[in-house]
Formats: structure tokens, C-alpha cells, sequence
């Protein structure tokens, strides 16, 4: 956003699913990130659709005067159906261009509890920043928020990849999870916390 608008310069790509799980608390989770992040005024870049824990933190984001980026494919409208009520939506060819707008628009990645397309968005996230592929081999954090150990066997089973030599030990903190949204929010911007 522009300068005069108050916007500090900062974006984080948030992850979640298009549906609301089974547990309650992930659609709580999804609230309060979307509150804190517009009350820190960090804007928000997300999948673009109304439906699931993308809905609840989008909204919850807007009804708190944050901004949301919303980024979807065209032929994805009518499975999430695009939210109409963002600040900016960006209909895209695929989930190739999808997913680099969203990289390009954002500084880091938080990755709240989803399925196969959350693990699927935050796992090239992290692989770019592996290999610099970011817009000028910016390093890119990477964050898994759970308030009840959803991410613990992925952090388990990524501890893993290090320990027998497919993630280089300089590389092992790409991917790393905080239990609280203070503690998402330290690892995305240490320096501003």
C-alpha cells in the first residue's frame, strides 16, 4: 500500500485450508491471526477464496480495517469461491502463477493446520528460499502456527530429513513452528517484534 496510507511495508502469505477442519479451535486460530496481523498492520496475502479457515482469517483481517491480498485461479472460483470483500483479488491462470504472485507479494509464510495444498504451498515456499529463488535470493521465513500441536510430526519428520543428509544442517531452520501467534510473529519479523 502506499506510504500515506500507514502501511508499514510488510506481508505474510498465510497458508490455511479452504475447509474448517474438524477441530473448532482452527477456526479460532484463524480469527485471531487475522486480528493480531491487522492490528501489527501486517498486510495479509492468502489464497483468495470465502470458504473454510481462508475465510475466517480474511474476514477477520477486514473487519479489523487490515488489508488482504487475495490471490485465485480462475478455475478455483468455483470450487472456493473468490472472496468479493478484499482489498485486492487477483484472478490467475493456474496454481503455478498463483502461488508466485503470492511468494512475490509477500515477505514470509505462515502456514496455519490444511491439507494437501497447505503442505503443498508452504513446502515450495520453503524450497525456493532453499535454493533463492525469491526476488533477489531473499531469505523467506517459513512458520507453522498451531495452538495444539498439528505441526509437531511434520517438524518431527522434517528433523528427520536433516538427520539423514536431504536438508543440510545450515538449511534445517527453513521450516520452523511456533505454538502461539507472538511466537509466529518473532520468527516472521525478528527484528520488529
Amino acid at each position: 500500500m502506499p506510504s500515506d496510507s500507514g502501511w508499514a511495508p510488510r506481508r505474510v502469505a498465510v497458508f490455511c485450508s479452504s475447509s474448517l477442519g474438524t477441530e473448532p479451535g482452527y477456526a479460532t486460530l484463524a480469527a485471531e491471526l487475522g486480528r493480531r496481523l491487522a492490528a501489527e498492520r501486517i498486510g495479509v496475502v492468502f489464497g483468495g477464496g470465502r470458504v473454510g479457515l481462508m475465510g475466517v482469517m480474511a474476514d477477520a483481517v477486514m473487519a479489523a480495517g487490515g488489508e488482504v491480498i487475495g490471490v485465485i485461479p480462475k478455475f478455483l472460483d468455483e470450487i472456493e469461491v473468490a472472496h468479493q470483500g478484499l482489498t485486492e483479488l487477483h484472478l490467475v491462470d493456474d496454481m503455478h502463477e498463483r502461488k508466485q504472485l503470492m511468494y512475490s507479494l509477500s515477505d514470509g509464510f505462515c502456514a496455519l493446520p490444511g491439507g494437501l495444498g497447505t503442505m503443498e504451498e508452504l513446502f515450495e515456499a520453503a524450497t525456493w528460499t532453499q535454493l533463492g529463488l525469491h526476488e533477489g535470493s531473499q531469505h523467506k521465513p517459513v512458520v507453522l502456527l498451531d495452538d495444539d500441536g498439528f505441526w509437531v510430526p511434520l517438524v518431527g519428520f522434517h528433523g528427520r530429513l536433516v538427520e539423514v543428509g536431504f536438508v543440510r544442517r545450515e538449511k534445517a531452520g527453513i521450516i520452523q513452528r511456533a505454538a502461539s501467534i507472538d511466537g509466529a510473529l518473532e520468527l516472521l519479523y525478528p527484528l520488529s517484534s
